[in-house]
């Protein structure tokens, strides 16, 4: 929003088939051109509005910038090559009054560079822009975030640009026009040919007032017919220094935001936010032509792009507002407390913070009422103005032979290499003897007599061209045999006497243990600082989780015969539930046939039916599916005289003497259910017979 009109740079139709940059206004609404030279394919990313100064000799007007990415007219590819813009439009245009009605006659776009000769690296996509401004700044700069267009590496860029270098290109620079080279990738040429005036796309000021041009709508149409044709200049944006401020591998960037702070000493830094697509922010600074970051601080834990930066940067109130798809975080410019040392607070050069003697404490410089009494800053990380070190404190460990030892190592700083050193020898991690655990915690494996000792953490940095050496962790270990007696095994417990440390273990060996085995322990600091009765620091000792391991790795006699109770238990209650199954007839196949053999070995009583005279037979239950149950083959159901359904194949009809005869000579187990009376029949037929 200018002055309560709306400058967009966006698609005209739902379809996005038309990108254009337009100004919502009552009295002049405008627009680019529908064509393809003008915008091609574009990705808006920022638009920022830069006021004339009212100082200005030139008296010109107020522009807005646009910055996006398009697909390149230049060069035709394969593939769609993709080129950064930057784009400039007058807040006083009218449009013209013959041509290009309603349309902007001051669009001008240029190309902006940001890559490293050096290592031919192009960074061409861009995807945040911020405008810094200050009263310490004759003009503003720009700030944008950089990534190739095949980034299949991680890689990120931020360069600068001078508001002066972008206006000297729109104001002085040579245009480029349309060509058709046959067989060539070049599509568009310098020209250098006439310029009409006034200069196409150039705001109305007082060199175009004095020759009788008091807005867009006098200009000739030369004029605006060759702004219409040539809207592409052929001078590209260079950053500041040829270089980009900051290349960073591993890491998509997806805004930024600047702060300008002055350090203890006066000097003046440009402080960058930038956060990731991972939900992180890392902070930057520029130090002698060359950017250091600070930290890195995750403001979300689901690990989802930040959208959106905004700087706050009022006196006393600094903070730094990030917003993605769940929500917005607000977090300080300086996480000053985290350094717990001066050291930590001088090493980290960090322009908003400084080390205060008095409170013993990293404090933020917008923060107090003194910025410049007794405290401690030095941007080129020499620590050697704090005060005396205390005494180091370290870390003594028990362990057993043969196991395996980590030794931890809290790193501040991810700029420092952790070196890990033994008997004032380096160890070198990538030895079968030695490993790291997350590029710090030193493993050490098969432990045996000749690796007691001192351990050393070092923290290794590198500032200003110097190593700086920091004693981070400190660790003693013993391996150690302690002799045990018969009883229960219970936890160890320790004592300290005057300082030292002394083991003390309970009686009793687990059953079949050695009548020798060695302890385990783990004495961790509880204060860094040492105490006032003594030298040495005060040490709390803990157990090394090993020990409640080893009590689970033996079972009693008594446990193994329980377990063989409960496996034989088991074993019977399911062959049991396997012979219900099979005698009830739940389980197909084989079961079925030892089940039909063990049924067929008992003889049942052969029923007496004496009220049924043997004239008339029927079969009640078919022999046919008895027997096919028992896996023999299905017999031919008997036929009753009834027009019934069958329930089984169709066979012939035998007389009632073979009927008779068939059912004499079965055994009584294969027909328990046959069932002789006398039927007397309804029908006409039964008596004719």
């Amino acid at each position: 929003m200018v002055d309560g009109e709306l400058y967009s740079g966006t698609s005209y139709n739902f379809l996005g088939s038309e990108p254009i940059i337009s100004r919502n206004s009552s009295h002049s609404p405008l627009r680019t051109e529908y064509a393809i030279p003008w915008l091609n394919e574009p990705s808006f990313v920022h638009a920022a509005v830069i006021r004339e100064s009212p100082e200005s000799p030139e008296g010109g007007d107020d522009r807005v910038y646009f910055f996006f990415t398009e697909v390149s007219v230049e060069y035709e590819f394969v593939l769609k090559l993709m080129i950064p813009r930057v784009a400039r439009v007058c807040k006083g245009d009218q449009g013209g009054l013959r041509t290009l009605q309603k349309k902007w006659t001051s669009f001008l776009k240029a190309r902006l560079i940001c890559a490293r000769p050096d290592s031919n690296l192009v960074f061409n996509v861009l995807r945040a822009v911020f405008v810094l401004r200050s009263p310490g700044l004759k003009e503003p700069v720009f700030y944008g975030v950089f990534t190739p267009q095949l980034n299949n590496v991680g890689l990120s860029a931020v360069c600068a640009y001078n508001l002066s270098t972008a206006e000297a290109v729109f104001s002085r620079g040579k245009y480029m026009q349309s060509a058709t080279v046959e067989q060539s990738h070049t599509k568009w040429v310098r020209y250098n040919g006439a310029v009409p005036a006034p200069r196409p796309g150039a705001c109305i000021n007082r060199e175009a007032r004095a020759a009788n041009f008091s807005s867009s709508l006098s200009l000739p149409d030369k004029t605006l017919q060759f702004v219409k044709d040539h809207p592409l200049m052929d001078d590209s944006v260079t950053p500041l220094d040829n270089r980009p401020r900051l290349v960073k591998s591993g890491v998509n960037y997806t805004q930024i935001a600047v702060d300008r702070t002055q350090a203890l000493d006066g000097t003046v830094y440009d402080v960058m936010f930038i956060s990731t697509d991972r939900g992180a922010l890392h902070k930057a600074v520029s130090l002698d032509n060359d950017v250091h970051i600070i930290e890195e601080t995750q403001l979300f834990q689901d690990l989802e792009p930040v959208q959106t930066l905004l700087l706050s940067s009022k006196k006393g109130r600094r903070f730094i507002y990030a917003g993605s798809n769940s929500g917005v975080v607000q977090a300080p410019v300086a996480f000053c407390g985290k350094h717990s040392t001066c050291e930590d607070c001088v090493l980290a050069r960090d322009p908003y913070c400084a080390w205060s003697s008095a409170t013993g404490a990293c404090v933020a410089l917008h923060q107090t009422d003194s910025p410049s009494r007794g405290l401690i800053q030095d941007m080129s990380g020499d620590a050697s103005t704090c005060p005396d070190k205390i005494k180091e404190s370290y870390r003594q460990h028990f362990f057993k032979h043969g196991s395996t030892a980590e030794l931890k190592c809290p790193q501040k700083s991810n700029l420092a290499r952790v070196a890990w050193k033994f008997q004032d020898r380096e160890l070198q991690a990538e030895s079968p003897k030695y490993g790291l655990v997350g590029r710090r915690n030193l493993l050490i494996f098969n432990l045996s007599d000749g690796d007691s000792g001192v351990y050393q953490c070092l923290s290794e940095e590198r500032v200003r061209n110097k190593t700086v050496l920091q004693v981070v962790a400190k660790h003693v270990l013993e391996v150690k045999m302690v002799p045990r007696t018969p009883g229960a095994f219970s936890s160890p417990a320790t004592r300290t006497e005057g300082g030292r440390i002394t083991p003390e273990v309970s009686a009793g060996p687990v059953q079949g243990s050695s009548p020798r085995t060695p302890a385990v322990r783990l004495t961790t600091p509880s204060s860094l600082a040492p105490t006032s009765t003594s030298c040495e620091p005060k040490i709390v000792i803990n157990t090394v989780p090993q020990v409640q391991s080893e009590k689970t790795l033996y079972l009693k006699s008594s446990d193994n015969r329980l377990l063989m109770s409960l496996f034989l238990f088991f074993f019977v209650l399911c062959l049991c539930l396997f012979s219900y199954n099979c005698y009830k007839g739940y389980l197909p196949g084989q079961c079925l046939r030892l089940r039909s053999a063990m049924l067929l070995g008992k003889k049942q009583p052969a029923s007496d039916f004496s009220d049924c005279e043997p004239s008339v037979k029927e079969t009640l239950v078919e022999q046919g599916s008895f027997s096919q149950q028992n896996g023999g083959q299905p017999r031919p159901a008997l036929d009753t005289g009834y027009e019934t359904e069958q329930d089984t194949t169709a066979s012939r009809a035998p007389t009632d003497r073979e009927d008779s005869q068939r059912m004499d000579e079965l055994p009584a187990r294969d027909r328990p259910f046959d069932v002789k009376c006398e039927l007397k029949f309804a029908d006409s037929d039964a008596d004719g017979d």
